[in-house]
């Protein structure tokens, strides 16, 4: 509750300093913005690799691709990055903070301040917190074509990561299995059954999200 507490403050904060920043100032924001998720990708996956797993330690979940993914949107300005950033962040990495699955299978689940909790909700909070940032404080929007290049580079990686799963008996993605915590996937069936309501709820979802920026602008475009 209290990571949930400075989650919804911290993206006010950033909604309203995005706002008020001018080109060079947004800039320097938001490649310090980078730096600091990038840092914390390091740190995470240097604790993972001190003690490696199979099933932990390769950088594969969609949020950890997220992350990488947030990072470079915000140093660039490259619309496709902010894409993807939108789309899995506010979707996807969201949904980690809400039914977080941390630690191994050894360790557990673990609690602050152990270090699998701070890097766990630092990297999901500031992904999203990037999506926030560049689209309701810079003012970024997706479009049609958005949605379906989104799609396809979803599918993309979950067919490289079901292969790799089933190959090295991981989960990656939850996408051969459900995760051991409890999460939304709970209520949507068994295997497969979960992964296509998950892909069609999915889909649904980025809709909703792309159509009210394409509408505004369309009605921009016509006044």
């Amino acid at each position: 509750m209290v990571v949930l507490a400075v989650f919804a403050i911290g993206a006010a904060v950033l909604i309203w300093i995005g706002r008020r920043q001018s080109e060079a100032q947004a800039r320097i924001v938001g490649r310090g913005f980078a730096l600091l998720i990038v840092a914390a990708f390091i740190v995470a996956l240097v604790y993972k690799l001190i003690r490696p797993h199979l099933d932990t330690s390769v950088p594969l979940q969609l949020c950890d691709v997220a992350e990488l993914i947030a990072a470079y949107a915000l140093w660039s300005q490259r619309h496709w990055a902010f894409v993807l950033a939108y789309y899995w962040g506010l979707v996807l990495s969201s949904q980690a903070l809400i039914t977080p699955d941390i630690g191994t299978p050894e360790e557990g689940a673990p609690d602050f301040p152990h270090h699998l909790f701070i890097t766990f909700f630092t990297l999901h909070v500031l992904v999203v917190w990037a999506a926030i940032y560049l689209t309701w404080g810079r003012g970024k929007r997706p479009r049609w074509r958005d949605y379906r290049f989104a799609i396809v580079v979803t599918l993309v990686w979950a067919a490289f990561t079901f292969t790799f799963n089933a190959i090295t008996g991981t989960n990656y993605g939850y996408l051969n299995r459900k995760p051991p915590t409890a999460s939304v996937l709970d209520v949507l069936g068994p295997w497969p059954v979960y992964l296509l309501a998950e892909i069609a709820i999915v889909l649904v979802v980025w809709a909703l999200m792309t159509w009210p920026w394409e509408r505004a602008r369309r009605k921009a475009e016509t006044s």
